[in-house]
Formats: structure tokens, sequence, C-alpha cells
């Protein structure tokens, strides 16, 4: 008997929305790990919002929805609140109930500079990292550096010179027609985007092209290959080596320290910097460099030295997750506040993603 195609609601339906969730859901251990985070960032929350007036939409709220948008490449807020509206995964993750209204796109916007202001998404990742910690997860001797080139929000043709200048060229008709820069030059000291003025002309060897970008730069820890300081700078040929000593210096204790790193940082003035700070340079020898490498084989004959190269590679795996899916490959925020604090973000999810795997594959109690 053919059954009917009809649908027929009952009057009332009794289901929570864990009911929904399958129990082995990847999002439960994450979801675990960013409420106990979010937990600690009350009295900040407290600080930030008045005493009276008007009750807003909960930052922890906000803080998982964003959450969402990276660990699901959605690539705005608009189809973020859309997904909310009717994905009950979304809604149980970040707190709604089946019959809560959705807030409107714009509040992300209006609660941006807010949370900027008052550091929350550097307080969380400080949080999460306190749990990593607390999970004996963290090296406090070993560590690793890269940096990455992150795509600006902003074209070639925004790139004009800051005296007012024309110096384009069109090479045809039409309201977009291709530019034509060929045998002038091009400089940051002469020009600036005018979509975004923070974004830097730089291309990251001889056989790349230039573009207008910014460098996001991560120091790792490499026990669990986490990562525990994450900045973004200008574009330029000394931002990974000044980002790198500045991400040191904030790493807490006294005790000697290695940093693995690949041949952009050996230099005379970044290994005696290293030094200084009672830190061994683990950087890969570059030979071909004028005046040859800055290390020898006092560093370079040790075991550690060797692991230490190997390790590091794994820094790449954060870029390649946050380029794929957190979408740092191209940022959509302008100016380089913005471009940190969508990084720092999507750094903190790699770690949660990273660490839910690591402590769900052990169980609790376990030697």
């Amino acid at each position: 008997m053919r059954g009917s195609d009809g649908m027929q609601e009952t009057l009332f339906t009794v289901a929570k929305l864990d009911d929904f969730v399958p129990a082995d859901h990847p999002l439960r251990s994450i979801q675990t790990l960013v409420n106990e985070a979010l937990a600690q960032l009350n009295g900040l929350f407290n600080n930030i919002y008045a005493d009276t007036g008007r009750a807003s939409i909960a930052p922890e709220k906000l803080m998982r929805a964003l959450l969402l948008q990276v660990f699901y490449s959605i690539r705005s807020e608009r189809q973020l609140c859309e997904q909310l509206r009717y994905n009950l995964l979304f809604r149980w993750f970040v707190g709604l109930a089946i019959d809560d209204a959705v807030w409107d796109h714009s509040v992300f916007s209006k609660n941006r500079d807010r949370l900027m202001e008052h550091a929350v998404v550097e307080a969380f990742f400080t949080e999460v990292m306190r749990l990593a910690d607390a999970n004996g997860l963290l090296s406090k001797e070993h560590f690793s550096v890269d940096g990455t080139l992150i795509q600006a929000w902003a074209s070639h043709k925004s790139f004009r010179p800051k005296d007012g200048s024309n110096d384009q060229t069109p090479s045809g008709p039409g309201r977009n027609a291709q530019a034509d820069w060929k045998g002038k030059p091009r400089t940051n000291d002469t020009h600036q985007s005018s979509t975004d003025p923070d974004a830097r002309l730089f291309r990251k060897s001889r056989n790349t092209a230039a573009i207008l970008c910014y460098q996001g730069h991560v120091l790792m820890e490499n026990r669990s290959g986490l990562v525990v300081g994450a900045v973004v700078t200008h574009a330029d040929g000394m931002g990974e080596r000044k980002a790198a000593l500045a991400m040191l210096d904030t790493v807490p204790g006294m005790q000697a320290k290695s940093l693995g790193a690949d041949k952009a940082y050996d230099t005379q003035d970044f290994v005696a910097a290293c030094r200084q700070r009672n830190v061994t340079p683990h950087v890969a020898s570059n030979d071909t460099r004028r005046g040859g490498s800055a290390i020898d084989a006092r560093t370079t004959r040790h075991t550690g030295y060797r692991l230490s190269q190997t390790i590091r590679k794994r820094i790449e795996e954060h870029f390649g997750w946050g380029k794929t899916v957190g979408r740092i490959r191209q940022t959509i925020y302008r100016g380089v506040r913005r471009v940190d604090q969508h990084f720092k973000l999507t750094m903190t999810a790699s770690n949660i993603v990273r660490m839910a795997r690591m402590l769900g594959a052990v169980p609790q109690g376990a030697t």
C-alpha cells in the first residue's frame, strides 16, 4: 500500500534541542571546552555592559556564533543568522531555544568594536590556553614560530599615489577596464590603498607576485602543536622576526627554551636576540645568505635541533586549516586591528578543535 505524501503535524510536540544532536557529534566536546572558557570571562562581561537599561544579547552567545562561523566556513554574518533560523544544531550550540527569535546580522557589526575595545577575543584565547595547560597539553620549553600572508580586502586598483595624482592608464574602454602600470614604480612609500590604508604591497619571494596583504604570525608549543601566540602585523621584510620576539616575550618562565623556525629567521640579529632571552634558536640554516648562516654545528649537531626542524612544520596545519576552513586566506575585514581580531579567533578555533580531539581520545583518569 502506497503511503500518503501529505504531512500532518501534531498539535503539541515535546522535544528538546539536545535530542536532535547525536551523542557522538564533535560539537559536543567542543561546546564543553567553549562554555568552560566563557564561564571564566563572566567578570569581564560584567564590566563591559551597564548594570541598567535594556538587556542586550548575551556576549557568550555572540562568541559561540562567531566560532560557528569559523567552524563551518560561513562567509558572512547575514548567512550565519539565516542558518540560525532553521539549523537546530547551530541553535543548540549557540544556546537559542527552538522558539527564540534570531537577532539581526547588524548586531555583529555593532558589537565587534566593543569586543575589540575590551580585548574579549584575546581574553578568550588566554582562557582556552589555560584549559590546555590544566590538562597537561602545553610545553613550557620547546616552541616553533612561523608567519603567513593574509590577502587584504583591497584590489591593486585601490593602490593609489599618496599625493593624490593618478598613475593608472586604462587599457581599454568600460568602467572597470584593466589598469596599466607598466614602467611606473609602485611602492608602499609613495602609494597607499584607498580601500584599506593598513594593507601593504608585499611579495613572499622573488618568484611570486606582490599583493596587498597583512602578515599573520603564530607561536606554537611543540608538545601538542597548539598555538600559544598569534598576532597580525603590517607586511614587511622584518615583520616575521619582530613578531616572533614579541611573542616570545609573552611566554612565562625564565627556564631555557628552544625555538624552531625556517630560513627566514636565520639572521645575526634574530639569533642574538633569542640567545639574550635564554632561547636556543633552532632555525633552519641558510647557507646561501650573504655572510653565511648565523648558526653553526654548536646548535645543529644536537638531536633536539633535528626534532625542532621536524615539528615546526606542524604550524602549517594551523595555517592550512585557517585558510581552507577559517577564511583567512583573504580577510573580509579592513584595518590591522580587525584583521588581527579575526586571525586570533581563527587560531583559537583551530586550538579548540585540536584540543577536543586530543582530550576525547584519552579516557578521563587514564595514565
